[in-house]
């Protein structure tokens, strides 16, 4: 039985292997897996930091072994699962977020001098919501809270009125 399963039955056996069909399978997975992480890197773009970037495999450039196709790939799918990860988590807190700014709005007095921004909640531009008295000393000794809503950038007033 040992003798079955020495090295020299298999090369007996003239067993091929196609390598340029399974360099065309790898080829078209690491094309899907590089189309995908380019997708999630635009989805996170100015949100969040999605890492895209692998190592070179090779100091020179040269064609990939099987071997080095398939650390390749198995790259790729890491950097997926990490940066699906990461949208997910920041998703959360951007939902978490969102419903606080909505019990913010509800209720001021409740969430005092909190500031909720645009980029907390994932929204483009900039701006916030701030939980203030509506006198200033008067109006936080009387319980009189409002959310206040910014008028956006503090540069963009300045801005527009240098171009006019």
């Amino acid at each position: 039985m040992p003798d079955l399963l020495s090295g020299d039955s298999f090369e007996a056996l003239r067993v091929g292997v196609d390598e340029g069909a399974a360099r065309r399978e790898l080829r078209r997975q690491i094309g899907n897996l590089e189309r995908e992480l380019a997708g999630l890197f635009a989805e996170g773009f100015g949100r969040v930091e999605v890492a895209h970037r692998l190592d070179a495999i090779a100091a020179e450039p040269r064609l990939l072994d099987l071997g080095e196709l398939e650390r390749l790939r198995d790259g790729l799918a890491d950097r997926i699962a990490e940066a699906r990860l990461t949208l997910a988590e920041r998703a959360r807190v951007e939902t978490a977020n969102r419903e606080l700014l909505q019990r913010m709005l509800a209720a001021p007095a409740e969430h005092k001098w909190v500031r909720v921004s645009r980029d907390d909640i994932g929204a483009p531009g900039c701006g916030h919501w701030h939980s203030r008295p509506v006198l200033g000393p008067i109006g936080m000794l009387m319980g009189w809270w409002r959310v206040r809503v910014s008028s956006g950038c503090p540069l963009a007033g300045r801005l527009a009125a240098v171009e006019r």
